[in-house]
């Protein structure tokens, strides 16, 4: 499935950029019936809207009808990232440098695969991560999971954020 959903974001890609979005991820899951989950942003940062949505919704369903990659029905869904957003391109991780994130890596480093802490950016091809017992380096490769915790730090910057489209 992993293929898949990498084929697919390479096929909206081009088409969320020239509309304005950034491509966050992409994922397939198969319950009962297929779903197809898009999760962008806006490029200029401004929060997403039901009309972004929709927007992207209608791009996205003309692309895969054409392409058609997915055997069979499914259904299209597409989110913002939230403000707990996963963290999921190496440049997420300078991006929101500061703020608390959980990461997961898929294999064990020094016996542990959970991680917390404030994000410090990039060091090569790891990440800077301030945990309650120092700084750890966490390998990108290594990485199955991440995601910004919700604090009222980050409550806050999203506010002054939406504060500050509206001026």
């Amino acid at each position: 499935m992993a293929t898949e959903t990498n084929q697919i974001g390479r096929m909206i890609e081009p088409s969320l950029e020239a509309m304005g979005y950034r491509l966050v991820r992409v994922s397939l899951t198969s319950n009962r019936r297929a779903t197809l989950q898009v999760m962008a942003e806006r490029l200029d940062d401004a929060p997403m809207t039901v009309d972004d949505c929709a927007q992207i919704s209608r791009s996205i369903s003309a692309l895969l009808d054409v392409a058609d990659p997915i055997a069979g029905a499914y259904t299209l869904e597409v989110s913002s990232p939230g403000i707990d957003r996963p963290l999921v391109r190496p440049e997420d991780y300078d991006r929101f440098a500061g703020f608390e994130a959980r990461v997961d890596l898929g294999a064990p480093l020094d016996g542990r695969k959970r991680f917390r802490g404030r994000v410090l950016g990039r060091s090569g091809e790891h990440v800077r991560l301030a945990t309650e017992t120092g700084e750890v380096l966490l390998p990108l490769a290594e990485i199955a999971r991440a995601k910004l915790v919700l604090t009222d730090e980050l409550l806050a910057h999203a506010a002054q954020q939406t504060a500050g489209q509206l001026h």
